[in-house]
């Protein structure tokens, strides 16, 4: 019963949030700048084979190429962080000053330098993405109880099963967390790409639909990316609730 209590109120909101934007719409009265969500739908339908067979792969090759990238140099270097001081010192003050240079403003730039195809979008995802797989693994890493490491030491346990075996253990939960930030500003940075320079996917669409003053085709793409992100999100929760079974979670 309380897990349907729990589905039940997101939907609720969801409805009331849609009916109040439906009568706001009506009010305004301008279509093409505030489409109704039924108008929206309308739109998803009419684009139904442009959107799900050439802009959506399109976007999907983005983000699932820019997540594996930054899956695997995230946890290669929150790994080398962790077991060598040296490296910490060197990468980590330079992570977070990353993070203080606006993307969208990089972006241009990597228009210029890789064109409008895959390339560009895939860095961008990446820039964005990097960061929080990265710092999310380390500080889980970080996390590991120094009493598990010395009993598994006295029990004889080499290196590498004390890694596999406590180390990994106690940095799944934090890491699995820095992937559901991860996949969802995935989505954010393909889009970003798309919009800069692109000759397909749901960002360069949307883009198109605006120089075309049509509101209700702006929002289409927006939603499926919306769509995409929820996806990807659930897909992680799933994960996490299959290799975490040991967690107690309320």
């Amino acid at each position: 019963m309380k897990r349907i209590t729990n589905w039940l109120y997101p939907w609720l909101l969801l409805c009331v949030l849609l009916l109040v934007w439906q009568i706001s719409a009506i009010a305004v009265g301008q279509p093409f700048l505030f489409p109704a969500p039924t108008q929206v739908l309308a739109k998803m339908v009419e684009l139904n084979e442009a959107l799900l067979f050439t802009h959506l792969p399109a976007t999907l090759a983005i983000i699932v190429t820019g997540l594996s990238i930054s899956f695997v140099l995230g946890v290669v270097l929150a790994i080398a962080m962790y077991k060598l001081p040296l490296v910490e010192r060197a990468f980590y003050p330079v992570l977070i000053a990353s993070q203080t240079i606006p993307i969208i403003a990089l972006a241009p730039l990597f228009v210029l330098w890789f064109g409008y195809g895959l390339t560009s979008k895939v860095v961008v995802t990446v820039l964005i993405t990097f960061f929080p797989i990265t710092v999310s693994t380390f500080d889980g890493f970080r996390t590991t109880k120094k009493d598990y490491l010395e009993l598994m030491k006295t029990m004889g346990a080499s290196k590498w099963q004390l890694f596999c075996k406590v180390e990994v253990p106690s940095a799944l939960p934090s890491f699995l967390s820095g992937m559901k930030v991860a996949v969802t500003l995935s989505v954010i940075g393909a889009a970003i790409g798309e919009w800069l320079g692109a000759q397909a996917g749901l960002g360069y669409f949307s883009r198109r639909m605006m120089t075309q003053f049509d509101g209700a085709g702006v929002f289409a793409p927006i939603v499926w990316l919306s769509l995409i992100g929820i996806a990807l999100f659930l897909l992680i929760r799933l994960l996490e609730a299959s290799l975490l079974k040991w967690r107690q979670t309320k």
